[in-house]
């Protein structure tokens, strides 16, 4: 279905969160200063443990299922609590400046933009994200639930925790330090949208409205990422697409006597199979899609070779895997490479099959399969799917029903490092405040938005970074939030975004 644009006038009479609006005087004289972060970091312990835990907290218990997993997301009103939740902490927040406003266009799901009015030159937006995943609280620790936060020290347990409720909290009080210090900052814009984890598939449009708003950014920061340890500061370079779809087969229009039809009408399980190994090798996990694969440099594994370095066993005992379970990869280095650098296969559901307790012998008459797969950097999403969804449909198998039905999609993303001022400013902060330097990683994860802005501003410097690690669990059971290295991350940020002032 087409994107319809609804023109930026009916933006502009969208429900506006304007009524604690506050816009203060700036100040238009700066000099630069230099950053005590030792004083930074100290403020942002005091103001995570005042005024971000309560709220994030209070995030936790509304379950905002993103669009895709509740389509009643407009009557149910979850997504607007999370955003109204956010603009009730952000009017309790003393920053000159600031404005926001809630953006609607049809029937999509809102987007909130806020703005904080540049005390020094240069442009910088920000982005995280809302909604949530499904949850399963039957699947949590004793004492925990998805919709109830815990703390635990150092963790903060609930359902979007980690994945993103943090993020816009982090940004937004990294600029609010600055303003504390007196230390001249960029023009600021958040855009938080409530889409993300169905695709981002809403938000397409209000770039195009928000265009002039958002302005012409030096750098864009994205807040929705981490990496392999809670030590380091962590930018992620590359992140992996997703295409995925509905694999539907159908063999009979009822169940059959499994005695009688069996070995006449062919299972629709068994043409599942067949389909399936069209596109993976089940004996290795080989994507053979030609178009899903992406050459392997010497460059990438020198960095993963630096990467496995550095995290050793730890990448792969992070996993809550059985005793005996062994890894696909070889080596460390080549499971980074896996990870990132190369397509996968993954069956997240089924349709048409029973309880197993309930099991009857029938033979069922279809068997519908979710297929997600990643893809890496530099492989298009859009062209891929089709790809898939032609090789999957010819040629039906005994010639039954089958069709494959693609439910989203969006590009993989990679950045150079950051370079300049930036750079150093970043590296300044993570040694002296964790001791260590910033490091870059990749991501197999997937962010839509980081595509979307790096084709719409392609001369901006990106920072993708956040407090994601090992045993966070986002999108599963007891989902949790580091806290130290968050209130860490507030005061790097901070001092990193400065720079762009310089």
């Amino acid at each position: 279905m087409p994107i319809q644009h609804r023109p930026n006038s009916d933006l502009r009479t969208a429900r506006r969160v304007t009524l604690s609006r506050r816009i203060h005087l700036l100040n238009p004289i700066h000099r630069a200063m230099a950053i005590d972060l030792d004083a930074l970091a100290k403020r942002s312990d005091e103001i995570w443990e005042e005024s971000i835990m309560p709220s994030l907290m209070e995030f936790v218990s509304i379950p905002a299922l993103s669009p895709l997993f509740e389509p009643n997301w407009a009557e149910l009103g979850e997504l607007d609590a999370t955003i109204d939740l956010f603009c009730a902490w952000l009017d309790e927040q003393d920053i000159a400046g600031m404005s926001h406003v809630v953006h609607r266009i049809e029937d999509k799901s809102p987007v909130l933009l806020v703005t904080i009015e540049g005390t020094g030159p240069g442009e910088v937006i920000f982005y995280s994200h809302l909604d949530k995943q499904p949850s399963k609280p039957e699947l949590w620790s004793e004492g925990l639930h998805p919709l109830k936060a815990v703390r635990r020290d150092p963790w903060l347990y609930g359902r979007g925790s980690v994945d993103d409720g943090y993020g816009g909290y982090l940004c937004v009080t990294s600029i609010r330090l600055l303003q504390e210090a007196g230390i001249p900052h960029p023009r600021c814009s958040f855009l938080i949208e409530t889409c993300e984890e169905s695709g981002s598939f809403d938000l397409p449009p209000y770039l195009d409205a928000l265009s002039e708003q958002l302005g012409d950014p030096d750098m864009i920061v994205v807040l929705d990422s981490g990496g392999p340890d809670y030590d380091h500061v962590w930018m992620t370079e590359a992140l992996r697409g997703l295409v995925s779809g509905t694999l539907s087969v159908r063999v009979s229009h009822e169940g059959i006597h499994s005695g009688t039809s069996g070995g006449t009408i062919p299972s629709s399980f068994r043409l599942q199979r067949m389909l399936l190994d069209r596109v993976e090798d089940s004996s290795t996990g080989k994507v053979l899609i030609p178009e899903m694969h992406v050459e392997i440099g010497a460059d990438i594994r020198e960095k993963s070779l630096a990467l496995a370095a550095v995290v050793g066993n730890s990448l792969w005992e992070q996993f809550p895997t059985v005793d005996t379970l062994v890894p696909v990869a070889d080596s460390t280095e080549d499971m980074i490479i896996a990870m990132n650098w190369q397509p996968t296969l993954s069956i997240i559901g089924a349709d048409g099959m029973p309880p197993v307790q309930v099991a009857g012998n029938v033979l069922r008459t279809n068997t519908d399969l979710k297929l997600s797969f990643r893809i890496p950097p530099g492989v298009d999403s859009e062209s891929v799917i089709e790809i898939a969804k032609q090789i999957l449909e010819a040629d039906p198998p005994y010639g039954a029903e089958v069709t494959f039905s693609p439910d989203s999609c969006a590009d993989g993303f990679h950045a150079p490092p950051l370079g300049g001022r930036v750079n150093e400013a970043i590296n300044e902060a993570a040694i002296t405040l964790t001791g260590l330097p910033p490091l870059a990683s990749w991501t197999g994860g997937t962010i839509p938005f980081m595509a979307m802005m790096q084709g719409k501003y392609p001369e901006a410097m990106f920072l993708c970074t956040g407090s994601a690690g090992p045993g966070n669990n986002a999108h599963g059971p007891d989902e949790k939030l580091h806290i130290p290295s968050s209130k860490r991350l507030t005061a790097v940020l901070s001092a990193t975004i400065a720079a762009v002032c310089e």
